[in-house]
C-alpha cells in the first residue's frame, strides 16, 4: 500500500536493495507528516508554536488537535503495582514530547494524571487518566491506571479502551502482586505488552536480579531491548539501545549518544543474538535465513519483533528513569514501532440486534460507532470517555444507544488531557476522546449508527465483595447521600448502595475498605455530606421447633360498646415453607368467618418481630380451631388482637431458635496460602466442600460460612494472601445458629433496640 503512490524505478530500487527499505519507508512516514503539519497551519491563518499534538493559533488564541489515521495511533495503558511509578513515566512522556512544559511529581500533586483531590491527598492513582501526545508522526494515547487493588474496575476500563500495554515494575520491588494481576490481565484478553523496569537509578535498585527474577517467572519470551549502563559504584548513568547497538545518557533532561563502554560490548552482542534467534522464530524464512548464518537487516529485525509482540510470542523489556526522563524516548520509539495499531488490536465482540454475537471489525471506513468505556462527572459537568470503534465521531450525530435503544443527539467532542478538555471538530476511528453532557448515557454503553446497532461486551467488573453500613452524622441527610452516591457511581459503577428494608440500613458495596473511604471523603469534599460507617447487621430468622397452642382473648368495656375478641390458635413448625401459613378448624360457628381474615392479619404482623431477638418468624403454621364472640361486642380490631396476644403466649413455650444465614464462598488463592485459608474458614465456623485446581497452579476452595463471620473477610483474605487470594459468596439458606453464636446476637440485637 505503502509504494502505490512510489516512483515506479524507486519501487525497482527498494526490490533489488531491501536493507534500503526501512529508510526510505521512514523518510516517507517522516516527509508525510511534515506535510500534514504543513497543510494543519496553512488551515490556520496565523500559526503558532507546537506543543505534542496541537498547534496553537495566534489569531484565534486557541490550541487547535491534530488529526491522525487509525494507522498513525497507539492507545497504551499503563499497568502495575500502586507505586512502581506509572504516573511519573507518563509525565515524562508527556514531557519528553512537548505536550507539557514542565515536569510535575506525585509528591507535589501537580502531575497531569493525578489531578482529583483524592489522588493528590493520597499520592496514589485513583481513576484512570488519558495522556495523549505526539511522537514520530504518531498519537500515543497513554491511559494511566491505579495501581491499589480496590479500584481495579479503572483497570478493567482501560483495558477495553487500550490495544496493548506497559507494565511497570520497579527495579527495587522486583516482581509484585501488582505485576502478577496485570499479566493475568492482559493473557485473559490475548493483549501485546511491554514490560518497563522503573527507577533504575535509585539507591537499592536491582536491574539485573528484577531482570533475572521476571525471566525466570515468565520464560525465554522475556526479551530485553534496552540496558542499563553502571558506574564504579553500581549507579545507573545511561542505557543503551540493544537492536541498534547504540548508547545514551540524559544531561539536563536531553538524551545524548555516547560510546559503548568497552565491559558492555559482550552482553550487547549477546543480547543482540538473542533477539535475533526470537526474530528467526516469527517465521520459516527468517529461521532458513537464522540458520545459514546470514544477519537480518534492520527491516526484518522490526518487522520480525513486531510480529512477535503481535503473536504473544516476545514480551520486550526495557528501563529508566521517569525522574530525569531516562529511557523515555526509548519506550515511545517501541510503542510506535512494535505495538499494533487499533485496527490490529483489541479484539471487540459484538451482538446485534437480532442477539447473535460476532466479531466487531475495527474499521475506518465502516459506520460511526464508538464504546463508553469511562465516565467523568464534576463541578464541571459530565464528560462520557469514548473509544471510537469505526468511522467518524462529529458534533450534532445523532447516534443509538444499544442499550436502551434511544437515538443521542453527540454534543461537543473533546481529546482529555488529565482534568483538561480540549474541543475538536471530530473523533477518527481509533481515536480516545470524550463527549460532553450525554446525561442518559452510562459506562458500557455503545453508541451506533442507526443502521448497524450493535452492543459491544459489557466490562467485565468484580462483584463487590465488601460492605458497610452509610449513616449521615447528622439526621435527616439520607437521602443527600443517597443522591452523592448516585453521582459518584456514574464515574465508579463497580460499587453499588442498597437502602435494605429488612434490616433498616444503606448497605454501600465495593472492592475493599480504601474504595469506601475515598467514597466517603468524596461525599464530604463534594457534596457537604459527612457520613459515618458501620457493620452491616445480619438478617438473622426465628422459628419455632415445638407444637403449642394458646387462647388470646381481648376485652375492653368502655363506656359505649366494648371490644370483645377471643380465639384458640395452635402453632406448629412448617418447614417446607417460609412464609407464615394461616389455617382454621372452626366447627359451629364459634368465630364467624367474617373475622377469619383480622386474625391472620394480626399474625402476619405479629411474625415480623420473633420472641428471642425480634427478628422475622418463619417455617410457621397457625391454626384457627376455636374461640367466642360477642354479638354487639366483637369487631375486627379486637379478634386482630386477640390473635397477636395468642402470639405472644404461644411462642415463649415453642421452643424457639435463631437461624442464621449461610452461603457458598469460593476462594482462589495460590497453592501456596492454602494451609492460612482453610485454617482461616474454620475458624469462621466454615465447612469445606470441595477444592478444584486452576489452569494457573492454584486453588478454588468452596466452603459454606455463616455470614455473620463474612463482615470483615476481603480486608482478611487480601492480608493473608498479599492480595493474591479472590473470593465470591453468594447466600444459600438458612440454618440453626448454635447456641454461643445465638447468645451473641441476641445480645447484640438487645443492645441496638435499646440505643434506638
Amino acid at each position: 500500500m505503502l509504494l502505490t503512490n512510489t516512483p515506479k524505478l524507486h519501487c525497482e530500487f527498494l526490490l533489488n536493495n531491501p536493507e534500503n527499505a526501512v529508510v526510505f519507508y521512514v523518510k516517507i512516514l517522516y516527509n508525510r507528516a511534515i506535510k500534514r503539519v504543513v497543510e494543519f497551519a496553512e488551515g490556520c491563518e496565523q500559526p503558532g508554536k507546537m506543543r505534542g499534538n496541537r498547534r496553537y493559533c495566534t489569531k484565534h488564541k486557541e490550541w487547535n488537535v491534530m488529526n491522525y489515521s487509525v494507522q498513525n495511533i497507539r492507545n497504551v495503558c499503563l499497568l502495575g503495582h500502586s507505586g512502581s511509578g506509572k504516573t511519573a513515566l507518563a509525565e515524562s512522556l508527556l514531557y519528553m514530547t512537548g505536550a507539557i512544559n514542565r515536569m510535575g511529581r506525585v509528591a507535589d500533586g501537580n502531575t497531569v494524571c493525578d489531578y482529583d483531590a483524592e489522588e493528590i491527598k493520597r499520592q496514589i492513582s485513583i481513576s484512570t487518566a488519558i495522556a495523549p501526545l505526539e511522537y514520530k508522526g504518531c498519537r500515543i494515547n497513554v491511559l494511566d491506571t491505579p495501581g491499589a487493588f480496590d479500584f481495579s474496575g479503572e483497570v478493567v476500563a482501560a483495558l477495553r479502551a487500550a490495544d496493548a500495554a506497559v507494565i511497570v515494575c520497579s527495579a527495587k520491588d522486583g516482581i509484585s502482586v501488582g505485576l502478577e494481576k496485570a499479566w493475568k490481565y492482559c493473557e485473559e484478553r490475548n493483549m501485546p505488552r511491554f514490560i518497563y523496569i522503573s527507577k533504575t537509578d535509585e539507591e537499592n535498585s536491582d536491574y539485573n536480579e528484577t531482570f533475572e527474577a521476571l525471566r525466570e517467572h515468565f520464560g525465554k519470551k522475556i526479551a530485553p531491548l534496552v540496558v542499563p549502563i553502571w558506574d564504579e559504584d553500581k549507579h545507573v548513568t545511561g542505557l543503551i539501545d540493544v537492536l541498534n547497538k547504540r548508547a545514551y545518557e540524559m544531561q539536563d533532561l536531553k538524551r545524548v549518544e555516547i560510546e559503548i563502554p568497552e565491559d558492555k560490548a559482550d552482553v550487547v552482542t549477546e543480547f543482540n543474538d538473542a533477539l535475533k534467534e526470537s526474530v528467526a522464530e516469527t517465521s520459516e524464512e527468517f529461521m532458513e535465513k537464522f540458520f545459514s548464518g546470514e544477519d537480518f537487516t534492520y527491516a526484518e529485525m522490526i518487522s520480525g519483533l513486531r510480529q512477535g509482540v503481535r503473536e504473544l510470542s516476545l514480551f520486550p523489556v526495557l528501563c529508566g528513569s521517569a525522574i530525569n526522563c531516562m529511557g523515555s524516548l526509548m519506550l515511545m520509539d517501541n510503542i510506535v514501532d512494535l505495538l499494533p495499531n487499533p485496527v490490529e488490536g483489541n479484539y471487540h465482540k459484538a451482538t446485534r440486534q437480532d442477539g447473535e454475537s460476532e466479531e466487531f471489525v475495527v474499521s475506518p471506513g465502516g459506520v460511526p460507532t464508538a464504546f463508553v468505556f469511562k465516565t467523568i462527572s464534576d463541578q464541571y459537568g459530565k464528560f462520557s470517555c469514548v473509544k471510537v470503534l469505526s468511522g467518524t465521531l462529529t458534533p450534532d450525530m445523532t447516534m443509538v444507544n444499544a442499550r436502551t435503544g434511544e437515538s443521542e443527539k453527540i454534543g461537543r467532542l473533546y481529546v482529555m488531557q488529565g482534568k483538561k478538555a480540549v474541543e475538536v471538530k471530530e473523533l477518527d476511528c481509533g481515536e480516545i476522546g470524550a463527549i460532553g453532557k450525554m446525561e442518559k448515557v452510562k459506562t458500557g454503553d455503545t453508541l451506533c449508527d442507526a443502521r448497524k446497532v450493535v452492543s459491544m461486551k459489557q466490562l467485565p467488573f468484580a462483584a463487590p465483595c465488601y460492605s458497610v453500613a452509610i449513616y449521615p452524622k447528622t439526621r435527616g441527610q439520607d437521602d443527600k447521600i443517597a443522591q452523592g452516591l448516585f453521582k459518584l457511581n456514574e464515574e465508579d459503577p463497580t460499587f453499588t448502595l442498597v437502602n435494605n428494608s429488612e434490616i433498616h440500613q444503606m448497605v454501600l458495596s465495593g472492592a475493599g475498605d480504601m474504595q469506601i473511604d475515598v467514597l466517603v471523603s468524596k461525599l464530604k469534599t463534594r457534596f457537604n455530606v459527612e457520613s459515618e460507617l458501620k457493620t452491616v447487621r445480619v438478617p438473622y430468622r426465628e422459628k419455632i421447633r415445638k407444637t403449642v397452642q394458646k387462647q388470646g382473648r381481648y376485652k375492653k368495656q368502655t363506656g359505649g360498646s366494648g371490644q370483645f375478641g377471643d380465639v384458640w390458635i395452635r402453632f406448629e413448625p412448617n418447614p417446607e415453607q417460609e412464609e407464615m401459613v394461616f389455617a382454621e378448624e372452626v366447627f359451629g360457628g364459634s368465630v364467624p368467618k367474617n373475622y377469619f381474615p383480622a386474625v391472620e392479619k394480626g399474625l402476619r404482623e405479629a411474625c415480623a418481630h420473633g420472641p428471642l431477638a425480634g427478628y422475622p418468624l418463619v417455617n410457621l403454621k397457625a391454626v384457627l380451631y376455636d374461640g367466642s364472640y360477642h354479638p354487639v361486642d366483637s369487631s375486627e380490631i379486637a379478634f386482630k388482637t386477640a390473635a397477636q396476644l395468642a402470639y405472644k403466649a404461644a411462642l415463649a413455650e415453642a421452643n424457639p431458635v435463631l437461624l442464621e444465614p449461610v452461603g457458598e464462598v469460593k476462594v482462589t488463592v495460590p497453592d501456596s496460602y492454602m494451609g492460612d485459608v482453610l485454617g482461616d474458614l474454620n475458624k469462621r465456623r466454615g465447612r469445606v466442600m470441595g477444592m478444584d485446581p486452576t489452569d494457573d497452579g492454584g486453588q478454588i476452595i468452596t466452603a459454606e460460612v455463616p455470614m455473620a463471620e463474612m463482615s470483615t473477610y476481603a480486608i482478611d483474605l487480601r492480608s493473608m494472601t498479599q492480595s493474591r487470594g479472590s473470593f465470591t459468596f453468594n447466600f444459600v439458606r438458612y440454618e440453626d445458629c448454635p447456641a454461643a453464636a445465638q447468645e451473641k446476637a441476641i445480645a447484640e440485637a438487645k443492645a441496638l433496640a435499646e440505643a434506638e
